[in-house]
């Protein structure tokens, strides 16, 4: 891993990976879904070399696309599995990527995926709409070398051999020809009022007095995860700053700070 550190550079951004598990509150198919994520990484030298199932001329990538509105758990979730599975995360930073040259973004991509290869380690495309989205009909040569940039991805996808997961709100934008080559699409949606309920509970430390806190109350506000870590954030400020324990009409202020911020109605 200090090897593949070095190859990497500055290519793209290492995520520290200290979530668990036990730190994700998802229902049971999704979860279960992340969980066959996993055992395909871990199994794959059985079944492509032992086994014989892999595929002539290919790559043994693992490619996985996690899709949903924001705050939902989808980088949390590939925290968890770079962490299982004892490799580094590394986020690919498309804003340094993409290049409006021609032919750069094909180059710096190339440099990522060979060090990434070397190496051994996650890859994590955020927002990969940006990069994946759809091929068009060809009017100009802006339109060439865009199609060309999306050729190229979906080709060295195949050839990869480490696990790529890709994150997106737009799951409708994507490529038809990336959504073939996927081997799993998971779905994440907002949580429902027991899932609010658990996310609440592990949102402040275990050191932290939370017993003027009702957290079955605030599982019937409709927010997402991100959401209530935010708020969860905000309130303990609050209560620092103001010198007073953490308690229910703290945290509900700090809850319509965040309603008013997302640009929603205040009940």
């Amino acid at each position: 891993r200090g090897a593949n550190r070095r190859l990497m550079g500055s290519l793209a951004q290492r995520i520290e990976t200290r979530a668990r598990w036990a730190d994700l509150i998802l229902p049971d198919t999704e979860r279960l879904a992340l969980e066959q994520i996993a055992a395909h990484v871990r199994h794959r030298s059985v079944v492509y070399e032992d086994l014989g199932m892999a595929r002539p001329g290919r790559g043994r990538s693992i490619t996985a696309l996690f899709s949903g509105p924001s705050g939902t758990g989808k980088t949390l979730s590939a925290e968890v599995l770079a962490h299982d599975l004892n490799l580094d995360l590394y986020r690919v930073d498309l804003s340094s990527t993409v290049s409006k040259y021609i032919g750069e973004t094909e180059k710096n991509l190339k440099r990522i995926f060979d060090a990434a290869d070397q190496g051994g380690c996650v890859l994590l495309f955020d927002e990969a709409d940006s990069v994946f989205g759809k091929r068009g009909e060809v009017r100009d040569s802006n339109d060439r070398y865009a199609n060309t940039q999306v050729n190229y991805l979906l080709q060295r996808l195949e050839t990869f051999n480490g696990l790529a997961l890709l994150t997106t709100n737009l799951e409708s934008s994507m490529d038809v020809a990336f959504m073939r080559r996927l081997a799993f699409v998971v779905n994440f949606r907002a949580p429902q009022a027991p899932e609010r309920e658990r996310l609440w509970r592990g949102a402040f430390p275990a050191s932290l007095d939370t017993s003027g806190v009702e957290f079955a109350r605030l599982a019937a506000a409709d927010v997402s995860g991100g959401n209530i870590r935010s708020v969860a954030m905000n309130a303990v400020f609050m209560s620092v700053a103001r010198r007073v324990p953490l308690d229910q009409a703290l945290v509900e202020e700090a809850l319509h700070l965040e309603f008013r911020k997302l640009g929603r109605l205040v009940l």
